[in-house]
């Protein structure tokens, strides 16, 4: 990798480390919360620690675009050649409630793909980092995806009720199953080994997965959306269908049950 790169994924390391700082002022008190959307919560936290990043990351290059999910995008990251895509607090449901599953996830993409990402959890003091073509570290320690090869009782985080819903055209193994709020953190968590795999068929968007999937990506894990396909990031519409992230053995068992529901006719939530 280029200089550039390395000092890219420092940048985002020190902004990550000051915006978690930010966030950890609000994490008992989060202030004020309204809703974007109905589902979607924001908190002053989150428009503060986005300001902050803002304020660090363009001003550190300035001809970089920025995609955040707590800013207005006026399509000008279009007209650059490398993007910033952010989430200042992915899990802003778990960061009101007082859980500890939240993160902040930065990424400079470049022709739709990562080269350098970080997923914090401020609270956990957990950094999970990776460069394109470097592998992937959680606290400097080296990561790596795990071993399993059967469906039978891995460790799946996904929503409460994915898998008895009535959708599939054949039942699910027994599995030890759990949830985390931040889409990003249950992809890092997967690519450090802690758990084989996650599943979502409800849309996510650019700030949700990019710095993540570089991450599993780094640490051997395969990610991609329901249909098999791998992501492309910084485009018009930021905007992903829902996320399969698994070791290659587990990811290619955990597709064969979505695509043959699909195709079967069902629909899956």
């Amino acid at each position: 990798m280029s200089e550039i790169d390395t000092q890219d994924l420092e940048l985002l390391q020190a902004a990550a480390r000051r915006a978690g700082a930010c966030a950890m002022g609000w994490f008992s008190d989060p202030g004020e919360v309204t809703e974007k959307s109905p589902g979607h919560p924001v908190t002053q936290a989150d428009l503060e620690t986005d300001a902050l990043l803002r304020d660090i990351l363009c001003k550190a290059r300035p001809s970089y675009g920025w995609l955040s999910e707590e800013s207005i995008d006026d399509g000008s990251r279009l007209r650059a050649r490398r993007t910033f895509i952010v989430d200042p607090i992915d899990g802003t449901r778990a960061f009101i409630a007082g859980k500890p599953h939240f993160t902040i996830c930065l990424a400079v993409v470049e022709n739709g793909r990562p080269l350098s990402a970080v997923v914090y959890n401020p609270a956990l003091e957990e950094m999970y980092c990776a460069q394109a073509g470097q592998g992937a570290t959680c606290n400097d320690v080296p990561i790596t995806v795990g071993t399993a090869t059967s469906l039978h009782l891995a460790r799946m985080l996904a929503h409460d009720g994915l898998f008895s819903h009535k959708g599939w055209a054949k039942p699910w193994p027994k599995m030890h199953t759990g949830s985390r709020n931040s889409m990003a953190y249950r992809i890092a968590l997967v690519g450090a080994g802690t758990w084989d795999a996650c599943l979502t068929l409800q849309p996510k968007s650019d700030w949700d997965l990019a710095a993540a999937d570089l991450i599993a990506s780094e640490a051997g894990a395969i990610i991609t959306d329901p249909d098999g396909q791998s992501f492309c990031y910084d485009l018009q519409n930021s905007t992903k269908v829902g996320v399969i992230c698994a070791g290659p053995a587990l990811h290619a068992l955990i597709l064969e049950r979505v695509l043959t529901s699909r195709q079967s006719g069902q629909n899956n939530e």
